[in-house]
């Protein structure tokens, strides 16, 4: 452990489980790194990824946005190509986009593509895929709702999926956010959370919660306490 971190925690248990608010607290103040930190939650839930109807997916529209600026592509024509620039995406094509994506510029945060285009989209599937950039039905970026996506995204609109552990990190704000808005995000979070909970999902399915930010040391929460629904 790093001087910085010892100094960070030096006052804080780390073995006690906190309420959110307190947990929010302690982070903003274990704060030590000279840029602005993200905030993340971690969920520890009971569900076997291995299974596919276990895999806990989604998205949640922050309340107070990420504090970060995304850059949306869009993959539309016509007139769903003016809804989308009007809605204030940054890069807007078709055929263009996706040669030039195949020759390796990959500058942008987001995608989303209208229907139609997703034949045309597929060709870039193994260079988007592996980088969590291909848009998804799932999640509403395969949508001729364009206008509708893009403001979502740059509103503060986050994706997040299990990994091979049955753990979930989902970033929430900033350090620089005064706490009530970083609890507000995180109220968010942990609802849209709960909502994924899979049928198939036996016994206990919320199983340790933490939040922590980019520097600093993890805070464990107190799950009996949360408002999950």
């Amino acid at each position: 452990m790093g001087k910085k971190m010892e100094k960070a925690i030096v006052d804080k248990d780390l073995t006690k489980d906190y309420d959110l608010e307190e947990a929010i607290e302690l982070v903003k103040k274990a704060s030590f790194a000279k840029f602005d930190e993200t905030v993340d939650i971690a969920f520890n839930l009971g569900v076997d990824p291995r299974k596919s109807d276990q895999m806990v997916r989604g998205t949640v529209v922050l309340p107070h946005g990420t504090g970060k600026t995304v850059r949306v592509l869009v993959f539309a024509k016509g007139e769903k190509e003016k809804e989308a620039r009007d809605a204030g995406a940054d890069f807007v094509g078709a055929e263009d986009l996706v040669e030039k994506i195949q020759g390796g510029w990959l500058e942008f945060d987001k995608a989303v593509a209208t229907p139609d285009l997703m034949g045309l989209v597929g060709k870039l599937g193994k260079l988007l895929g592996p980088r969590g950039l291909m848009p998804n039905p799932k999640l509403g970026t395969v949508t001729f709702e364009v206008a509708k996506a893009v403001k979502e995204i740059k509103a503060g609109k986050v994706e997040y999926r299990t990994d091979k552990a049955g753990i979930v990190h989902i970033p929430f704000g900033k350090v620089s956010f005064d706490k009530t808005k970083l609890v507000e995000n995180a109220a968010a979070v942990i609802k849209s959370v709960g909502k994924a909970k899979p049928a198939t999902s036996k016994g206990k399915y919320i199983k340790k919660v933490s939040i922590s930010s980019t520097m600093g040391p993890g805070v464990r929460i107190d799950v009996t306490k949360l408002k999950i629904a």
